[in-house]
């Protein structure tokens, strides 16, 4: 289903480039402000970046949140390179924010709340290596939040299979194509069937009930 949806879109996309329009232009508005050159970063793996970019890209201190593939051998990979399982790479989210506003932990508890961390051949109907879960941590505090982040989870009891999600060290992020990019305010309906099918809302509302971050 996902693979389908997305060849949709490009298609739609193909078409509206030989008509020179945009017939899928973000319904977003731009803020108009410059992002920071020493803005904070995180990156986080979560299965399909559709669903990981839309938890993160509207909240409140996070500048953007960027879909694209990390942790692979294969530089500069295309969507169709990764899917194939061969690459090594994550669907990944590269997230820029203010410290100020929003701490690191607190992205931590908003990734959490988007993925079943027991899983580690996927996420939800979305199968195979790129779909694991794991977070890219980009310096000493950021792991060390992330390992007690990960280690309360454990020991909090919300899940009866061991947590597999990896902590592992940034490694090169390549942005995904265009047509990835804010997938979900693109094409709403497209997102919405997508994320129906995947299952994704009953396993998030069955482990977390109210407190679930919805994607």
């Amino acid at each position: 289903m996902r693979v389908r949806l997305t060849a949709m879109l490009m298609l739609l996309a193909l078409g509206a480039t030989a008509l020179g329009i945009s017939a899928v232009a973000s319904t977003s508005e731009p803020s108009g402000e410059p992002i920071p050159e020493d803005v904070a970063m995180a990156t986080f793996a979560g299965g399909c970046f559709w669903c990981t970019e839309a938890a993160f890209d509207q909240t409140e201190g996070v500048y953007e949140a960027i879909s694209g593939y990390t942790g692979g051998s294969l530089e500069d990979p295309s969507y169709e390179q990764v899917t194939s399982g061969t690459t090594g790479h994550f669907e990944a989210v590269q997230v820029s924010y203010d410290p100020e506003q929003i701490s690191y932990d607190e992205l931590l508890t908003i990734y959490w709340r988007t993925v079943d961390p027991t899983d580690d051949g996927g996420q939800n109907t979305d199968r195979g290596s790129q779909y694991r879960t794991a977070i890219f941590v980009h310096d000493d505090e950021q792991a060390e939040l992330a390992e007690a982040s990960r280690e309360a989870l454990a020991a909090s009891g919300r899940f009866d299979k061991p947590i597999v999600t990896q902590i592992l060290a940034a490694a090169p992020f390549y942005e995904a194509e265009e047509y990835h990019q804010d997938f979900y305010l693109k094409a709403p309906d497209y997102y919405e069937a997508y994320v129906e099918g995947s299952q994704r809302y009953p396993f998030l509302e069955r482990i977390w009930g109210d407190e679930e971050t919805e994607g």
